[in-house]
């Protein structure tokens, strides 16, 4: 198959716990580029954090950022998609899980304006634990975040048990049928789990795919690379799905590959060496 494009999730992923880029995976993703197959970093992350792992290829390159719901070109920042909550929306779930006793960390568009992530003002230090303490860099804080007034709401975020998490999970798909994309992150993080609250029309495969629609690529041309359960409508949809040798068991089920490495071990490298014959 002539494969065009490689869409590669970040952690977990291409880069080790520790969050380095190895130097294999570099070598082989530059390669490949300077072949002409297009890459694309389709990750969790927000635009800024995800940019300055990006960097290190020394290559142009687009990011699908907060699970494909923005995405942007590193050479310039150009905005090329936005995929945002509606504010009714928005209001629903932060009700919502303020009945449960769980705080919501936005992942807000104002990149510009220097912040990436919105929280509520926290005095006595029991709304968020290590999400917010990961994250400090480019964080605005608010009193109430429901006087939030713009509509440029990229992701909600929760951090609880994942028992907690799931819970509230059914819940708001039984509530609100058909309203919302949500997945629980479960793989390699220090933080815990994290439950992941988006537009219906977000996610890293639908954003994946018009972007690579809107160039003349075909679904079939792609391949898709992950970890995590954000990733497995993306690695099952696409052209050639591969998940990493430590992903979650829901990633590697629906997977047409497994890697034979892990992330610590430049797994990345080791299946792109394998089916591009480099």
């Amino acid at each position: 198959m002539n494969y065009k494009l490689l869409a590669i999730d970040l952690d977990g992923t291409l880069l080790t716990d520790d969050k380095r880029m190895l130097e294999e995976n570099k070598k082989v993703l530059i390669a490949l580029s300077k072949k002409g197959l297009e890459i694309i970093i389709a990750t969790g992350r927000r635009y800024w954090s995800a940019k300055n792992f990006a960097k290190e290829l020394g290559i142009e390159l687009t990011i699908l950022a907060n699970n494909g719901n923005i995405i942007r070109r590193i050479s310039d920042d150009r905005v090329l998609v936005t995929k945002y909550l509606e504010k009714e929306d928005f209001h629903q779930i932060v009700k919502k899980g303020r009945s449960i006793g769980l705080h919501p960390i936005l992942h807000v568009n104002h990149y510009e304006e220097g912040y990436d992530l919105l929280i509520e003002e926290d005095e006595e230090g029991n709304k968020y634990s290590n999400y917010v303490k990961k994250n400090i860099i480019r964080h605005k804080k608010i009193k109430n975040i429901l006087d939030y007034e713009e509509s440029k709401i990229l992701v909600i975020c929760y951090e609880s048990s994942y028992e907690t998490l799931r819970k509230f999970e059914k819940k708001i798909h039984k509530e609100c049928p058909r309203k919302f994309n949500t997945h629980i992150l479960l793989n390699g993080s220090d933080i815990g789990p994290i439950l992941e609250i988006m537009s219906l029309k977000g996610s890293k495969w639908l954003s994946l795919r018009d972007y690579a629609k809107d160039k003349g690529i075909n679904e079939s041309q792609i391949i898709a690379i992950g970890d995590d359960n954000n990733d497995v409508e993306m690695v099952k949809k696409a052209g050639l799905g591969i998940a990493m040798k430590n992903g979650t068991d829901k990633v590697k089920k629906a997977a047409d590959i497994i890697t034979k490495k892990t992330n610590n071990e430049a797994g990345v490298a080791q299946v792109l060496k394998e089916i591009f014959k480099i």
